[in-house]
């Protein structure tokens, strides 16, 4: 692993992170909007050319081009970021199996066998009578919190 990332990375880190944000808004919405109609009104104007189409052709071609480049990145943080917390909870349950931390490097035939394994778990929950839909209580869910807490005292 690197030590440190390089300057173009942290740019490109920050700037993706803020087109992501900027983009997800009802703001950019409205510019797009905006700038849909304004093309739509010079229309009439260029008579409906050829120029007039290709000036919103190539202009959405790019954007979704460079967008194509943004979303991953910042959808290879979000992943990143969940497996660490996953393998987070992992790491810390006695009860879990630690050949899951990094699962997400498990060949295709390796993810099917513990998926028929976790799929064998969840139908013998079902033959004991357990909904699908039970929920767990609040009172569980304060008696876990209460057990953890004292484990870590």
């Amino acid at each position: 692993m690197k030590k440190s990332e390089s300057k173009v990375g942290k740019f490109f880190n920050r700037f993706s992170g803020w087109v992501m944000v900027f983009t997800g808004s009802p703001k950019a919405f409205f510019i797009a909007l905006a700038t849909i109609i304004i093309w739509a009104i010079c229309g009439p104007i260029f008579h409906f050319s050829d120029t007039w189409q290709l000036v919103i052709n190539t202009s959405t071609t790019i954007i979704t081009f460079l967008m194509v480049f943004i979303i991953q990145q910042s959808q290879n943080r979000d992943t990143l970021a969940l497996h660490l917390k996953l393998n987070e909870l992992i790491a810390v349950n006695e009860g879990a199996s630690n050949r899951l931390v990094c699962s997400e490097d498990l060949t295709e035939e390796e993810l099917r066998v513990l998926k028929k394994f976790y799929q064998k778990l969840s139908n013998l929950s079902l033959e004991e009578g357990e909904s699908i839909h039970k929920s767990h209580s609040i009172d569980e869910a304060e008696s876990n919190h209460k057990a953890k807490a004292r484990s870590r005292r």
